[in-house]
């Protein structure tokens, strides 16, 4: 949502609605990595029913992350993407459902944005690329030190869009994602899954958004059900009061500001490409082995209850003495609608009102103000009563000046301060530089320069050459603080102290001086203020925009075709007469097609992503359509000051036009891109153990074409209408993996075969002067048992060799030591017994009454004996030596055997099912494509 600041407010005004999450972290065990159980209870003290995720902040940070390295190809991608997903689930822990939800085809008002947004992108890329390149001619060209340029390819983000081949794989990537963690995870067991990928038409979050509407629209809806939606855009938390749910909760990602990052040509921290100065970096390490590290950490995630901050705006929005009765329901939905004018994906904020000045404060306490002569609520069920809306927005008006002027003053005192606070820091500075060569350093310190020298000479010596042809008189190795003292190079320049160097943009409107809003429309709208009829249409436009977006929020997309028309929104002061404005729109409107979309949102640059005859209209001369792609625009800073939040300039491309064009190169699309290029639904995933399974099965079994209404009772609750998906996992199929470094999952739900243990040295006979050690737990790569020397000593002085059965050898210990048949020493109290065979009874190996210990010695241990260092040593011996002996002798299947203590027989355990657990075995994956909702 186009409210940057949104949150952040948000979050300093209530609060108590943020909850740090409790996150259970997987283990690792002797390398081994232990997933997180998500069948457990959740960590964070509450249950949630539902999970929602809006994938495509998902796979946005996951593609092209800012504070760590880049996946290096596609496939990483991938992995990266089901990692984080899984972090999610651990955390959160749905118990009904999962609902994983990509942007597909957006109505029209949208892409208007994604346009802009992909344009901008482009460009800057560009911009960047060249920027960089100059900056390493420059630092080369005076002898500096730049690691040599990795030639690789850039990926492109704005392939993450519907159409395109990428979006296409990650949609099997996830129907693969999805498989595994029914068939594998225990937390997946019972849950009900549906994905809506690229295909499905409609933005992520109000796919959702519409999915709840639906359900709770029926008659036997939970109204207990917690929903958890994900996702870090300001307009889910108004989408989420939308719903009016009672249990509703958002998990983001806390945002951290000021992140640092590398440099894009020496990938060092602490300055940005065009600061770059060339210096060779510091050796991370004894044997600089941490180089390819980043200081960046895993960043923690956070809750915000909405049920919370309807609490804080109950108590904010009541009112007493109302001439009608206050229903806090309808309040919330009011002021959903009121933040709409500080901005929002659809439409740009008004001039007069910034989040950041408290603008959405001010409309609270005119709305409250007013209310009492509007006689009512601003809203009804997504419908604006424009009657009402007109008194606040006037009410507004009337101090739009007193605005602009504060604005000014605001800016003027921020400037004030930074100054005199640069004025002070550099009377602070010392005159002379106290980091050259001869300046006293305590020994060993990190600043002496000894010690730079010996850990990187190269360096030093570099920034000496460099110390001499500088002209400041400071060391390019140190920086100072108040009182004086070096500090550190490395350290990251706040934007403010050196806001001198850069120019201002020039405001040719200067809305703090008379005659602004003349300026305004001429500026903005190439039209004279004077000009009625003008200013009223641009009105009509953005009231439209406002009855369309409310409607979006709590009814659905009205209309896929409408837009509003402008790159800049009109004064409230202008809202005049706006109650007799129509605010109905066309019905029966279709969505784009993906690859329609492409040819409407993408640039030129981008082209590769779209068949060869559609490219060239983005490129040909001679295109009718041409114009729609330009290379180079203009970005309006408007009174901002940098370029990301300035307006880009970019012509609206005109349906028709568009349409016409596209109708000649249609018949060029491939079978494989005429499929990406059609609209698709969303697919319902459920697992063995789910009640639906059986019901689903059956389906496919008769082969049913129909559309089926789903069983509330056998789905938590869920209603809506199914079909059959081309698709579908059925059981016992083999799920193929997408991505080459995953396995394939062969869906063998009766028995899972052991990992193979025998490595190529262990299909020898013989031990080929091999020594045998034992092998301690069921990993084979760990590292085998070693002995000191002095344990050997130990060993060769209590148990002599040659001594009988039990002697200790460099060889496996023979069957009788493992089957308890051991030769003992002499006890005090004992008499000479002889030797034991190993197929003797105890009974039958005895001359007169039993002697002392028996009872232990054939129960293994079990009783008071006391621990012998003759006892100590052989019990660490069969104990070490088990885990190899049952690998040695393993049955049938790879079991081990089953010993009979009395013979010392091997019998095999019949009719045990060894490889069975309950999570392990395979769901029956059925894709139900088509609508999931009652229509």
């Amino acid at each position: 949502m186009g409210v940057p600041a949104f949150f952040r407010w948000l979050s300093r005004k209530y609060p108590s609605i943020i909850v740090n999450c409790v996150e259970e972290k997987p283990k690792e065990c002797n390398g081994v990595k232990i997933p997180v159980d998500a069948s457990k209870p959740n960590p964070n003290d509450v249950e949630f029913d539902n999970l929602y995720l809006d994938m495509n902040g998902i796979i946005h940070p996951c593609t092209h992350p800012e504070d760590k390295p880049a996946p290096k190809n596609e496939d990483e991608m991938m992995v990266a993407i089901f990692e984080y997903i899984d972090r999610l689930f651990n955390i959160v822990r749905p118990r009904r459902l999962l609902y994983m939800a990509i942007d597909g085809v957006a109505p029209r008002a949208k892409m208007n944005q994604q346009r802009s947004r992909r344009f901008r992108a482009s460009k800057e890329g560009m911009e960047a690329a060249v920027e960089k390149q100059r900056v390493r001619e420059e630092i080369l060209a005076k002898g500096g030190f730049l690691p040599p340029e990795e030639i690789k390819e850039r990926f492109d983000s704005n392939c993450i869009t519907p159409g395109t081949e990428f979006m296409d794989n990650l949609a099997k990537c996830l129907r693969y994602y999805i498989a595994d963690r029914l068939n594998n995870d225990p937390g997946w067991k019972n849950l009900t899954v549906i994905l809506s990928d690229a295909s499905a038409p409609g933005e992520g979050e109000h796919k959702i958004m519409d999915y709840i509407r639906r359900q709770r629209a029926q008659p036997n809806h939970d109204p207990n059900t917690h929903h958890c939606l994900c996702g870090a855009d300001a307009d889910l938390i108004m989408l989420g009061l939308a719903t009016h749910e009672p249990n509703f909760t958002i998990i983001r990602e806390e945002f951290k500001p000021n992140k640092p990052k590398p440099c894009g040509l020496c990938n060092q921290f602490g300055h940005e490409v065009k600061d770059c100065e060339g210096l060779p970096r510091e050796k991370k390490g004894k044997h600089d082995e941490l180089a390819d590290s980043l200081p960046s950490a895993e960043g923690e995630f956070i809750f915000l209850r909405l049920s919370v901050l309807r609490e804080y705006l109950e108590r904010e929005l009541t009112m007493a003495s109302l001439p009608f009765t206050f229903d806090v329901e309808r309040s919330i939905d009011d002021w959903v609608f009121m933040c709409f004018f500080v901005g929002n994906d659809f439409l740009p904020h008004l001039p007069s009102l910034e989040i950041r000045e408290g603008a959405i404060d001010r409309l609270v306490n005119i709305y409250k103000n007013v209310v009492h002569k509007t006689g009512g609520y601003l809203t009804e069920s997504g419908y604006v009563n424009l009657q009402r809306v007109q008194m606040i927005m006037l009410a507004v008006g009337e101090v739009e000046d007193s605005i602009f002027k504060k604005r000014k003053d605001d800016e003027d005192s921020f400037r004030r301060r930074q100054k005199e606070k640069r004025k002070r820091m550099k009377r602070d500075q010392p005159s002379f530089s106290p980091g050259g060569i001869l300046t006293p350093h305590a020994l060993g310190s990190r600043n002496s320069p000894g010690s730079q020298v010996a850990s990187n000479p190269r360096q030093a010596a570099y920034e000496m050459r460099m110390q001499n042809n500088s002209s400041p008189s400071v060391s390019p190795n140190t920086s100072f603080i108040s009182d004086g003292s070096p500090s550190p190079r490395g350290g990251i320049k706040r934007k403010a102290e050196d806001s001198d160097s850069e120019p201002e943009p020039e405001d040719n409107v200067r809305l703090w001086e008379a005659g602004w809003k003349q300026r305004y429309y001429k500026n903005k709208f190439d039209v004279d203020a004077a000009d009625e009829k003008f200013r009223r249409k641009v009105v009509q436009s953005y009231v439209e925009g406002l009855c369309w977006v409310l409607r979006y929020y709590y009814q659905g997309c009205a209309s896929w075709k409408w837009y509003y028309p402008f790159h800049y929104a009109p004064f409230a002061s202008d809202f005049e007469g706006i109650a007799d404005m129509p605010s109905d729109f066309e019905k029966g409107t279709k969505p784009f097609k993906p690859l329609e979309q492409l040819m409407g949102v993408f640039p030129a640059a981008s082209g590769n992503f779209l068949p060869p005859s559609w490219r060239k209209l983005m490129s040909d001369p001679d295109s009718s359509i041409i114009d729609f792609y330009p290379e180079d625009f203009a970005i309006d800073l408007n009174g901002k000051k940098y370029a990301w939040q300035g307006v880009a300039l970019l012509p609206f491309v005109d349906e028709r036009r568009l349409r016409a064009a596209l109708e000649e190169v249609y018949p060029d699309l491939t079978p494989e891109e005429t499929r990406r290029n059609s609209l698709g639904g969303d697919v319902l995933f459920v697992g063995k153990h789910h009640p639906l399974h059986d019901f689903v099965l059956e389906l496919y079994k008769t082969g049913s074409t129909e559309s089926v209404d789903v069983p509330p009772e056998l789905c938590h609750g869920i209603q809506g209408k199914f079909s059959l998906d081309e698709e579908a996992i059925l059981p016992d199929q083999v799920v193929c993996s997408p991505v080459p470094m995953l396995r394939d999952l062969t869906q063998n739900g009766t028995i899972r075969k052991p990992a193979p243990v025998l490595k190529p040295g262990d299909w020898e006979k013989s031990s080929n002067g091999r020594q045998w050690k034992p092998q301690l737990g069921f990993n084979r790569d760990r590292r085998p048992v070693h002995l000191d020397p002095s344990a050997f000593r130990t060993l060769g002085h209590v148990m002599p060799r040659g001594s009988g059965p039990g002697v200790y050898g460099n060889a496996a210990p023979p069957p009788a030591t493992y089957q308890g048949n051991l030769y003992r020493p002499l006890l005090r109290g004992q008499t000479q017994i002889p030797k034991l065979m190993s197929n003797m009874r105890p009974q039958d190996s005895w001359r007169g009454p039993p002697p002392l210990f028996q009872q232990q010695r054939f129960d293994r241990g079990v009783g008071a004996e006391p621990l012998l260092p003759w006892n100590r040593m052989l019990q660490t011996q069969n104990a070490a030596f088990q885990p190899n002996q049952y690998q040695m002798l393993a049955g049938p299947g790879g079991y081990p055997p089953r010993r009979d203590d009395r013979g010392g027989r091997q019998v095999m355990p019949v009719g045990v099912g060894w490889g069975a657990t309950a999570h392990s075995d395979v769901p029956c994956l059925l894709g139900l494509h088509g609508s999931c909702f009652v229509s």
